[in-house]
């Protein structure tokens, strides 16, 4: 316990006062956040736009440059975990209960409420695919890998510690051992405990709706305690046989799950449209790429409305879920190098994700084209289940789907332990299991409480302010790692020309 930072006990105080804040004051909570979240997607809704076009063309310099074949790690160092397993974990963590919560939700409320065209109308139905894909597609998993990459790279071939803080010394220097770089790192913790609780408040009120759409069971927050009780009872077993054993277990297990609960749903659904679909909207995402990732729509209010509640506040949200994220792919990637990280974060889990927002997407679609039901008055959370419900074989499909949302619920809430527990060890590998503990129970305590005290939507308010203050922290890592790349690339290149010259 002796390595417990200061970090560890700032960010345990912090989180304590949000805590009291959101139960005893929680209305008062929601809207200060709201009207604060509110300001930034208004007024910085161009900026979020222009720096995740420029983490993206980041992301795509370094694949083909010639740093590209830099390990991270020592040059002899060889990955850790195969490659199915090391996309099975990176896409568990990044985002994989998300695309259960809104792979068929949000396509279908793109199609009624489209960013351009008519509702519910066939225009409608491409945009609802191509912005889905846009929202859950490369930009946001440069995202990742930009902090990923800067993180793995400082950490694993220069040997620092894996800290946010510590990606910024060539530019700061001894300013990161202080107060400065300790007030990045608690940014850093502070966005991951209220994304992770954020995440185990939905993940628990998504099982509850689904229990309650299948089986009656009541949406109330008894049966919401019980869940998260269950659940952190198995992420805390799984954090116990750490790192290689619980979470890649986990995330095969989820990965499997996946690809079963997805094969059956485009078998039994309308499996040539759904072919059909996803070439189209490929190439149309391939094609206006451009133009949906600068369109602000400045003199269109209902068009700029809908940019800052779809694209603006998910380009803030994985923003602020990238100190999680991209410390967790960091630690599993060490030995790989930089083109082969690179294009295996950013193009791969995406891939996935452009098929499974086709096969779900579409599917709610066409049941509410059919009129059989009208999913748009489902709570998020039950539209998947609506779906099912319209599906041959639709009961073991929900059950399916309820045992792929328990099990990403778990691998988030064991990597969120695993890397809070190195934020707040100085950047340790293996940081202890009563750390990881600790973290583990206190964030299924708070988000129990906000459950309790309807505070998650301020904790998600948080989440996007916190952003801002990130974005910033990014942009800086982006240009400490370019000038540790180019010098390292300046060296390589003389060493190989001196070799040359000696031969």
């Amino acid at each position: 316990m002796k390595k417990i930072t200061s970090v560890f006990w700032v960010s345990v105080s912090i989180t304590l006062l949000l805590v009291l804040f959101g139960t005893f004051a929680a209305e008062t909570f929601e809207s200060v956040t709201q009207q604060l979240q509110i300001f930034i997607t208004n007024y910085f809704s161009w900026y979020y736009l222009i720096v995740v076009v420029a983490i993206v063309l980041f992301c795509a310099f370094f694949i083909f440059n010639s740093v590209g074949s830099i390990r991270l790690g020592k040059p002899d160092d060889r990955p850790q975990f195969s490659l199915p397993t090391w996309f099975a974990m990176l896409f568990s963590a990044g985002m994989g209960i998300g695309l259960v919560f809104w792979g068929a939700a949000e396509p279908l409320s793109h199609y009624i409420d489209p960013p351009l065209a008519d509702g519910e109308t066939a225009a409608a139905y491409k945009e609802a695919l191509t912005f889905s894909f846009f929202h859950w597609g490369i930009h946001a998993w440069a995202i990742y890998a930009v902090v990923a990459l800067t993180l793995a790279y400082f950490q694993f071939r220069k040997g620092y510690p894996g800290l946010i803080s510590s990606t910024l010394r060539p530019l700061f220097g001894k300013w990161m051992d202080g107060i400065p770089g300790n007030l990045i790192d608690i940014l850093a913790v502070m966005a991951t405990i209220i994304g992770v609780a954020t995440t185990l408040g939905f993940g628990a009120k998504q099982i509850n709706g689904g229990l309650s759409y299948l089986f009656d069971i009541p949406i109330t927050f008894s049966v919401q305690l019980i869940i998260v009780i269950i659940v952190t009872v198995l992420f805390i077993a799984s954090a116990w046989s750490g790192l290689g054993k619980g979470i890649k277990y986990l995330s095969n297990t989820n990965l499997v799950l996946a690809v079963v609960l997805l094969a059956l749903a485009f078998i039994l659904g309308p499996s040539i449209l759904m072919l059909d679909l996803f070439t189209d909207s490929l190439g149309k995402y391939i094609t206006d790429i451009a133009e949906m990732s600068f369109r602000s729509a400045p003199f269109d209010d209902a068009g700029r409305a809908w940019i800052n509640s779809w694209t603006t506040f998910y380009w803030a949200w994985w923003i602020a879920w990238s100190p999680f994220v991209g410390l967790f792919i960091a630690r599993i990637s060490k030995g790989r190098t930089i083109r082969e990280f690179l294009i295996g974060v950013t193009l791969v889990p995406s891939f996935i994700g452009f098929i499974w927002f086709t096969v779900f997407g579409s599917s709610a679609i066409e049941i509410q084209k059919s009129g059989a039901v009208d999913l748009s008055v489902l709570e998020t959370e039950e539209v998947l289940f609506g779906v099912f419900s319209q599906f041959p074989l639709g009961a073991a499909l929900s059950v399916i789907a309820l045992a792929l949302i328990l099990s990403f619920f778990i691998t988030s809430a064991d990597s969120a332990t695993f890397v809070l527990g190195m934020q707040t060890m100085n950047g340790s590998l293996t940081p202890p299991f009563q750390i990881k503990i600790t973290w583990g129970i206190a964030q299924s305590a708070v988000a129990l409480i906000l459950l309790y005290s309807g505070g998650l939507d301020a904790l998600e308010n948080i989440l996007i302010i916190a952003a801002l203050p990130f974005s910033v922290i990014i942009i800086l890592m982006m240009v400490s790692l370019s000038r540790e790349l180019m010098a390292e690339r300046k060296t390589l290149l003389s060493n190989k020309n001196s070799k040359n010259k000696n031969e």
